[in-house]
């Protein structure tokens, strides 16, 4: 039975001899077809046409002595044996002579003579005590059988010659095989070879090493492998990157709220705040940083289900305008208080799929940011347009804007334009990421232009569905 386990250069080793020895039998099977096939057939139709040529020197009659002796003389010149029989005991197959004497050629062959037919012989003949291939031909003179003509090759020296054949033949395998070893040796090193490098770099990744990468020296199959390798090893330690640079966060995040909640708690503890006023002041700062600490759980969470893709699909089609226009009262407040202008301009006809709590925290993360980094007495804009297949909603305000070489990494997790002011302010750095996340569940993109000091332009595009939608 195979061996699961044996390596892939011994499982090749055994193909290829098997391959070797599969065609070593087929083409000693094929040479024995020849042998029977094509080589004694040529013998036998070469023997019939040698001896048929002597017969038609025959003139009739009685077989002359000089017919004899041309025919003797001709298979002293040649390679098979010939000679002419007239002796009517060999030609009239025993009978009326005794049952007993051995003839040359039978009843059945001798009424074939006599019909004008040469015959074809091959295997043992008691008379010549040999294995014979032979050909007999008749010569005829007013329908009576005056003679034959009889030649025949030996067995023996037909086998001697396939023999002389096969000792240079066996000679010619085993020299093929010395070489066949030798490159067969040097091309599986040569194949292997990527393959067992491809393993022990598996093994160095299984451990932790994914600064590796092996090099691609062709562009079969091991050599796709080998790049598909280091393209995976790549993404890995990217994906490791990130991970513990998003660990990292989390615990930067984690710590600067907790180091206030324990420190103002001990404080109370201790008794060390006195006053009702001043307790009340390390309360507020306790709930704040509790605050704090609750929605950067949540906004975790929320990446947390993003990422595993835990969303409940139960997606309802949304007429796009009314909604941004009922998200947009509950900022109504804060807008009022910070003395923000608020200009729209929405277009009625888009409708979009999807599910009504994720698009309102979409709308929720970019007006949050829009108000918040917005000065009073500042303008927001909000407009929407149907494009075709799509709809575009633009939210542009004239706030602080963003640097334009932290503009590329905004959407990325835990990334603060101000760290110090972001961190006062209650921002995570997460916000962007979970918008940014949401609008590719939509199937949609994002885009965000800034200049410092004149404000922030964010583009959203997202599928539209046509009036004949049915749910």
């Amino acid at each position: 039975m195979w061996n699961k386990r044996q390596s892939l250069s011994i499982k090749l080793w055994f193909t290829v001899i098997a391959a070797i020895i599969l065609s070593f039998l087929f083409a000693y099977s094929l040479s024995q077809y020849y042998y029977k096939n094509l080589y004694v057939k040529k013998i036998k139709t070469d023997l019939v046409n040698e001896a048929t040529l002597l017969g038609e020197d025959y003139p009739g009659g009685k077989i002359t002595e000089d017919f004899v002796q041309r025919v003797e003389w001709f298979n002293s010149k040649n390679d098979s044996e010939v000679f002419v029989v007239n002796n009517p005991r060999e030609l009239s197959a025993c009978l009326p002579f005794e049952i007993d004497y051995d003839t040359l050629i039978s009843e059945e062959e001798r009424q074939l003579l006599l019909e004008g037919h040469a015959i074809e012989k091959e295997g043992y003949e008691r008379r010549f005590e040999k294995n014979i291939v032979a050909a007999v031909i008749p010569l005829i003179d007013e329908d009576r059988l005056e003679g034959i003509i009889y030649t025949y090759i030996p067995v023996d020296s037909i086998t001697e010659l396939l023999r002389e054949l096969a000792e240079k033949w066996l000679a010619a395998v085993f020299l093929f095989l010395i070489v066949a070893i030798f490159l067969m040796t040097k091309w599986l090193k040569k194949l292997i070879s990527p393959i067992n490098e491809i393993e022990r770099a598996v093994h160095r990744v299984s451990e932790g090493d994914y600064n590796i990468k092996l090099q691609v020296e062709s562009q079969d199959e091991i050599g796709r492998l080998a790049q598909a390798f280091n393209e995976m090893a790549q993404s890995v330690f990217l994906e490791e990157e990130r991970k513990k640079e998003f660990l990292e966060n989390v615990a930067h995040e984690l710590r600067t709220p907790l180091s206030y909640v324990m420190g103002y708690t001990q404080a109370l503890k201790d008794g060390i705040v006195k006053g009702e006023e001043e307790k009340q002041k390390y309360l507020q700062l306790i709930s704040r940083e509790t605050h704090r600490l609750q929605k950067l759980l949540r906004d975790l969470m929320e990446l947390a289900k993003l990422d595993s893709e835990q969303i409940v699909s139960d997606s309802t089609p949304i007429a796009f305008a009314q909604f941004i226009e009922d998200v947009i009262a509950k900022y109504q407040p804060i807008l009022k208080e910070k003395q923000i202008r608020l200009q729209i301009e929405l277009d009625p006809d888009p409708i979009i799929l999807g599910v009504e709590g994720r698009v309102e925290q979409i709308l929720h993360n970019i007006l949050d940011n829009s108000i918040k980094y917005t000065d009073r007495v500042g303008t927001i804009s909000l407009s929407l347009h149907q494009r075709k297949e799509e709809c575009e909603l633009v939210i542009n305000d004239t706030g602080r804007g963003i640097p334009a070489v932290d503009l590329p990494h905004v959407m990325e997790r835990f990334y603060r334009v101000n760290k110090a002011r972001s961190r006062f302010d209650g921002g995570s750095g997460l916000g962007l990421s979970i918008v940014k996340k949401l609008v590719d569940q939509q199937k949609g993109k994002i885009h965000i232009e800034s200049v410092e000091q004149k404000g922030t332009k964010v583009r959203i595009i997202l599928p539209t569905i046509n009036d004949d939608w049915k749910l």
